[in-house]
């Protein structure tokens, strides 16, 4: 039977992609004022992903690579005032609101009222710390776990500490790239709740058509008879 369920913090419980997509805007309209923006959004993307091993994933790590980036494209050029622009933009990111998904929060006390649930997230430990307590949800969960990166070495090692298998635990999340992909490979289950916008990085992945182990839904609302589903397949 299932046992544990897992939930992811950024666009599956509070809005946050949004955020980041604005800031984006906002640092092409700051570069733009130098350089024709051609490729800026492509140099700016591959300057993240270099940076991931140095700086983990946020809005720290996103701010550093604002000012790498702008650096590198403008030569040099870019004024102090510019770059001092940068950094205030990402220090709105890191005071943005926490904002529910609409229905979460009776979503997430309907699956806690007969399983046990953890929130699984990702990202700057002192940033993710603080939308969580700003949520108003973590007493629902039985254990929190930030962590650097979502792969199979940190689901496994989740499932060691509750001494369960891959099999008996439910991921819920909005990125196939971290929250469904590296669950199913384990032999695990997944609820995908796809969020309007997501980062690119978060879009390449390895999953190819329907797998029997993901129910894909619409709406927070639809968690609990998703959750049933796969109750139902992972009893057959």
């Amino acid at each position: 039977m299932l046992q544990l369920i897992g939930f992811d913090g950024d666009d599956t419980l509070w809005h946050s992609e949004g955020y980041y997509q604005h800031a984006s805007t906002e640092f092409a309209a700051i570069v733009g004022s130098y350089v024709d923006l051609g490729d800026v959004h492509d140099s700016m993307l591959a300057t993240e992903r270099r940076n991931l091993k140095l700086f983990g994933y946020g809005a720290k790590g996103m701010t550093l690579s604002m000012v790498e980036t702008a650096i590198e494209v403008t030569d040099g050029r870019i004024r102090a005032t510019d770059i001092h622009r940068l950094v205030e933009l990402g220090k709105s990111l890191l005071q943005h609101p926490v904002e529910l998904l609409p229905g979460i929060r009776a979503a997430v006390e309907a699956v806690a009222e007969h399983h046990q649930i953890v929130l699984i997230t990702k990202g700057d430990l002192f940033h993710q710390e603080q939308k969580v307590a700003r949520s108003g949800l973590a007493s629902l969960f039985r254990r929190i776990e930030i962590v650097s990166e979502k792969d199979a070495v940190t689901y496994r090692r989740v499932l060691d500490e509750f001494d369960l298998q891959p099999a008996q635990f439910v991921m819920v999340g909005n990125s196939l790239r971290s929250d469904i992909e590296p669950v199913v490979r384990l032999g695990g289950w997944a609820i995908h709740l796809p969020y309007h916008v997501t980062w690119a990085h978060e879009m390449e992945h390895g999953l190819v058509g329907d797998d029997p182990h993901v129910v894909k839904i619409d709406a927070p609302r639809d968690i609990p008879g998703a959750l049933a589903q796969l109750h139902e397949r992972a009893s057959a």
